[in-house]
C-alpha cells in the first residue's frame, strides 16, 4: 500500500474516532479527556491527512518501505499517547510513563518524516 494512502486511511479512522469521542464528551458533560482528544484529532486526522497529502504530491516518495514505516510509527505513536494522555486527564499516574512513550515516538517520526522529505527533495534535484 501506498503512504498516501495509508496516511488517509488511517486519518479517516482518527478522524471518526475523533468525532465520536467529542460526541461522547458533549452527551455526557464531562470534558475532562479533552487534550487527549484534541491530541487525537490533530495528530491522527490533520497530521496524517496533510503526510498522505505531501506523499500524494511527492510520489518518488510515497512508494518506498520508509514512509510507509514513517505512516505506521506515526499511527502507532498517536495511539500510545491519546492512551497515556486520557490516564493522566483521569487520574491515573501511569499514564506519565505511556504519555512520554507516545511523545517521544511521535516526535522522533517527525525527524524521519523531514528527513525523508530533505533526502526525498536532494534526489530530485
Amino acid at each position: 500500500m501506498k503512504a498516501s494512502v495509508l496516511s488517509f486511511r488511517a486519518a479517516g479512522a482518527f478522524l471518526v474516532a475523533g468525532l465520536i469521542w467529542g460526541l461522547v464528551m458533549a452527551i455526557s458533560q464531562d470534558f475532562s479527556t479533552m487534550p487527549a482528544h484534541a491530541h487525537l484529532n490533530l495528530l491522527g486526522w490533520i497530521s496524517l491527512f496533510l503526510f498522505g497529502l505531501y506523499y500524494r504530491l511527492h510520489p518518488w516518495l510515497e512508494g518506498s518501505r520508509g514512509t510507509r514505516v514513517q505512516v505506521w510509527i506515526w499511527i502507532i505513536g498517536t495511539i500510545i499517547m491519546a492512551i497515556g494522555i486520557t490516564l493522566v486527564q483521569t487520574g491515573h499516574t501511569l499514564g506519565e510513563p505511556i504519555a512520554a512513550i507516545g511523545s517521544i515516538t511521535v516526535l522522533l517520526d517527525a525527524l524521519l518524516f523531514g528527513w525523508l522529505v530533505f533526502q526525498g527533495e536532494r534526489n530530485q534535484s
